[in-house]
């Protein structure tokens, strides 16, 4: 079967006729390699795949959608471009349900970053196709998200997110913006923050971990 993504895959240990699937999604100028590096880690019974964004940024990575700077180094995000990986996510999400022995009823997303900003927007665009969100290291970026949805669907979303206080790439203040404009959508809201910069602490982890075997 042809896939949309370049992926790398870890099956479950403990086999079912259909396992539940964490869909890891790294940051800009990432790979898929980052995030799986987590996968030894992750509950034996979750089917793990990991994608590579689609825009090479050389010399190693990859990047969702591109981040231009002005002359005086403000950044802008390529929202088309943005909205153009939330879609092409999406599409992969079926496609992953096609072709693996995934429960399409329990799809995680874990994103960092970059992949954090795109899976809040896959969730909230595309709510019947996910059923929880671990956000980490990233914003709610209401730009590039459609919210043509009845609250029912909506109402099935849990969200995890996570921010170190002295993050330099994504400022803190833009991530406790999520729960609270989440608060008023969906139900269930998780928010940690840790004494870090910009990545996952030991014990950002081990609070990941406890959300996922809730």
């Amino acid at each position: 079967m042809e896939f949309s993504l370049y992926h790398i895959v870890r099956e479950p240990k403990a086999k079912k006729e259909k396992n539940p699937l964490l869909l890891l999604l790294h940051g800009y100028g990432s790979n898929e390699e980052d995030l799986f590096s987590f996968a030894v880690h992750l509950p034996d019974d979750y089917f793990i795949v990991s994608a590579r964004a689609p825009h090479p940024l050389p010399p190693h990575g990859n990047a969702w959608y591109a981040i231009n700077f002005d002359a005086a180094m403000n950044k802008f995000s390529d929202e088309v471009q943005a909205v153009q990986s939330r879609d092409l996510i999406g599409k992969f999400i079926d496609e992953l349900v096609a072709g693996y022995p995934v429960d399409k009823s329990r799809i995680t997303l874990i994103g960092f970053s970059q992949g954090a900003i795109l899976s809040y927007a896959v969730a909230l665009s595309y709510p019947e196709k996910v059923e929880r969100v671990a956000a980490l290291s990233g914003y709610l970026n209401t730009e590039i998200i459609n919210y043509n949805h009845s609250s029912e669907k909506l109402s099935k979303l849990r969200f995890f997110i996570s921010h170190g206080i002295v993050d330099q790439v994504i400022p803190v203040e833009w991530a406790r913006k999520a729960p609270e404009i989440l608060k008023g959508i969906v139900p269930g809201v998780e928010y940690h923050e840790y004494p870090v910069g910009h990545g996952v602490a030991p014990q950002n982890f081990y609070d990941l971990l406890a959300w996922l075997d809730k």
